[in-house]
């Protein structure tokens, strides 16, 4: 970009941004305040860049991976996605939105010419689990999706196989506001449904802002310690999806406490079961940032 800016101070600044010495303040201005190539061409006016050089500047976006929220027996020829809109505060103030999930939101529904969204189907890291496994399912927020699915297709397994318990610990941060597919975790906790106590399931919620003290889904998971051994000395499988922040580790974490205090083992050696399980196919993550 000094190659085109025709002011002597804005060619002097790119030049020192690609230098090594000014690496450091490149990444503050840009990188960390994820500035736009239209920003950058704002802040550096007299930059006369022809079009083609741009169009090889300016990288392709992202391919965006969503777990599928929806059973494909429930749901033949449909595709059911849970995307939390993001956006966020730069250290300048700035607000952002992602990209990917504000043009979802934004799309109409009611299109009459319906709406084209490219897409492509690929394999997880959540197999889908025999009606006769054991689950225990831990997913805070949008980390609900593939337990949906998976209580779907149980709901539908019920119907004509005999199937095991499932348990659910959901997480958000107020009641009001983000209670993802709250009638839908609900109505199958009751009424011999696939979360419900008459099946042997259960369904637990840690809202994290609604009283002084936050609450998590590893503090509900400890309260329900016997009940998470009782599954896995059944033959439970555990799966955990979510953020990838602090999530997977203290769920683990909590874990490895309740399988020690369960076994009368160290944390130690509860941490090498938990990666047994794993390998026999028992303990699956899928995170995302």
């Amino acid at each position: 970009m000094s190659f085109y800016a025709t002011a002597e101070h804005e060619k002097e600044r790119l030049q020192y941004f690609a230098s090594p010495e000014g690496r450091d303040d490149l990444y503050q201005y840009n990188q960390k305040e994820r500035r736009t190539v239209l920003e950058v061409l704002e802040d550096f006016p007299s930059v006369q860049m022809p079009f083609e050089w741009l169009v090889q500047m300016v990288p392709p976006l992202k391919t965006r991976a969503f777990s599928i929220s929806s059973s494909p027996s429930a749901h033949p020829n449909q595709v059911h996605l849970t995307v939390s809109i993001v956006s966020w505060i730069t250290p300048f103030k700035r607000k952002r939105h992602g990209l990917c999930s504000s043009w979802l939101a934004g799309l109409d529904p009611f299109e009459s010419k319906g709406v084209y969204i490219p897409a492509w189907i690929r394999r997880g890291a959540l197999p889908p689990p025999p009606p006769s496994l054991p689950l225990i399912l831990i997913g805070p927020g949008t980390g609900c999706a593939p337990f949906r699915a998976f209580v779907e297709e149980r709901a539908l397994q019920n119907v004509t196989v005999s199937t095991s318990p499932v348990v659910f610990f959901f997480g958000c941060r107020n009641q009001e506001n983000d209670f993802l597919y709250k009638n839908f975790w609900l109505s199958h906790a009751q009424d011999y449904g696939v979360l419900s106590k008459e099946k042997g399931g259960g369904f637990f919620v840690a809202f994290s802002r609604d009283q002084p003290q936050k609450v998590y889904v590893q503090h509900k998971m400890k309260e329900e310690r016997k009940r998470i051994w009782s599954l896995l000395s059944a033959g439970a499988a555990i799966y955990i999806a979510g953020s990838s922040i602090k999530m997977p580790a203290d769920v683990t974490s909590t874990l490895e406490e309740i399988v020690s205090e369960a076994s009368g083992i160290s944390k130690e050696s509860a941490a090498r079961w938990l990666r047994q399980l794993e390998k026999a196919g028992r303990f699956y993550i899928e995170a995302w940032s």
